[in-house]
């Protein structure tokens, strides 16, 4: 058994269709893949329609707020058509939309046009601020991404609008209905002590919160092996993926992340008595 459950398609902020990551998964021997996108679930309706031997997971990744904090919030296992998860869902894209309208709206008053144009010729369904960078940099505003969220979309960048992010409760609750299992995505690329870390899991816990990521693409051996004692001391599952979302990116690939250590093992999401396909 090999698993990928956080990867990323072009109806998000990652650069390929759903059915070049499942045949990317297939050329790197996965058995079961999970399309994570950002609010929205797309990618998991047209892969139902694909054929193939991959088995694959229904997932979605929920940008949430805690404590002024933006957290990500992994449902797995979930029900597409569940009417509490597609209504959630459905506000966080259209947030997504106004806050690039309102984005757009910055640009042309620093004399840049077509951000809104450009947004809509995209296969993309929920747009991020990574795509905006990818306009800046195409139209010469800046050399590159990392250059463009510094001037442009970080909190002090000249058209930074705040995410107005469903709250965490919130977003456990919507992926219980859908029968799913709520998993905190990338624990330690939040910027924040790990105190504070710990808070949030306990409260992602009590709020019915299930699993831990605790191994995703270049995560630091120290970190995962701090996870993981955390899933333990928690008493979560543990949840693994790569966090794939560009074949052009050679940090990261579907299925490339540390293993999990033998006691890890032991809470992996898939021996959860509601995994299911």
């Amino acid at each position: 058994m090999k698993v990928d459950l956080h990867s990323h398609s072009y109806y998000s902020d990652g650069k390929h269709s759903p059915a070049f990551l499942l045949q990317r998964a297939l050329q790197n021997g996965l058995t079961h893949l999970a399309v994570t996108d950002h609010d929205c679930l797309k990618a998991c309706d047209e892969l139902a329609a694909l054929s193939t031997d991959l088995t694959i997971i229904n997932g979605v990744e929920i940008s949430c707020n805690w404590e002024e904090l933006e957290i990500h919030v992994l449902g797995l296992c979930i029900d597409t058509s569940n009417a509490a998860l597609t209504d959630l869902l459905a506000k966080q894209q259209q947030h997504r939309r106004d806050r690039m309208k309102a984005m757009d709206a910055k640009l042309n008053g620093l004399g840049t046009t077509g951000l809104w144009d450009y947004l809509n010729a995209l296969p993309c369904v929920a747009f991020t601020r990574s795509h905006v960078a990818d306009f800046l940099v195409q139209r010469g505003r800046s050399a590159n991404r990392q250059k463009a969220f510094k001037a442009y979309l970080s909190k002090r960048g000249r058209i930074y609008i705040a995410p107005q992010w469903c709250g965490m409760l919130e977003a456990i609750a919507a992926i219980r209905a859908a029968g799913g299992i709520a998993c905190i995505a990338h624990p330690c690329r939040y910027s924040i002590s790990k105190r504070k870390l710990e808070r949030l899991v306990a409260e992602f816990k009590a709020a019915g919160g299930e699993a831990l990521e605790v191994s995703y693409g270049n995560i630091q051996p120290e970190h995962q092996l701090y996870l993981q004692r955390l899933a333990s001391a928690q008493q979560l599952w543990t949840s693994v993926g790569s966090d794939f979302h560009d074949s052009e990116a050679t940090w990261t690939d579907l299925g490339r992340f540390p293993a999990l250590d033998e006691a890890a093992k032991k809470s992996a999401i898939w021996l959860h008595p509601g995994w299911h396909f």
